[in-house]
């Protein structure tokens, strides 16, 4: 990081930074493109939360929490969470803490909004974001979602 990074809400002065992002040859099956995760936050906006990390001038990469959805979609409001949905660093800014950043900035956010855990889901397997999510905190709960491993990060108060 050059800069303290901070978070933007995705504009029309920065729209197509946001979608120029990329990550690695490779990792294309690890995240969805900014452009998927920007039409998803535009059909919920209610519980999507899309910003894009800048440092200095530069965008160096996209995250998108989730704000208390129902988990498990049954209506029953019974398993309510929060956490983050998508999170891509730009291939040319990997490694330099900026997913470390977006993490600590969406925990933030959801504990402002009172809540105690943050969820996540990744892609298991050889070259896939596990030991990231797991070096800050993430434990995987036993279950999945698609093909997906879910992890849980507790908060605090």
């Amino acid at each position: 990081m050059t800069h303290a990074p901070r978070l933007e809400t995705i504009t029309v002065g920065n729209l197509d930074a946001a979608l120029g992002l990329r990550v690695r040859p490779g990792q294309e099956h690890l995240v969805a493109p900014v452009v998927k995760s920007l039409a998803e936050a535009y059909v919920r906006q209610d519980t999507a939360w899309p910003r894009l990390i800048v440092d200095g001038g530069r965008a160096v990469g996209f995250v998108m929490a989730f704000l208390d959805i129902d988990w498990t979609g049954d209506g029953t409001g019974r398993d309510v969470r929060s956490g983050l949905w998508r999170l891509l660093v730009d291939a040319d800014e990997q490694g330099r803490g900026y997913g470390r950043f977006a993490v600590a900035e969406v925990a933030t956010e959801i504990r402002r909004r009172g809540g105690t855990r943050m969820t996540t889901t990744w892609v298991p397997g050889p070259g896939g974001p596990e030991r990231f999510y797991e070096g800050l905190g993430f434990r995987p709960t036993g279950e999945t979602s698609g093909d997906q491993v879910v992890g849980e990060l507790e908060l605090g108060g």
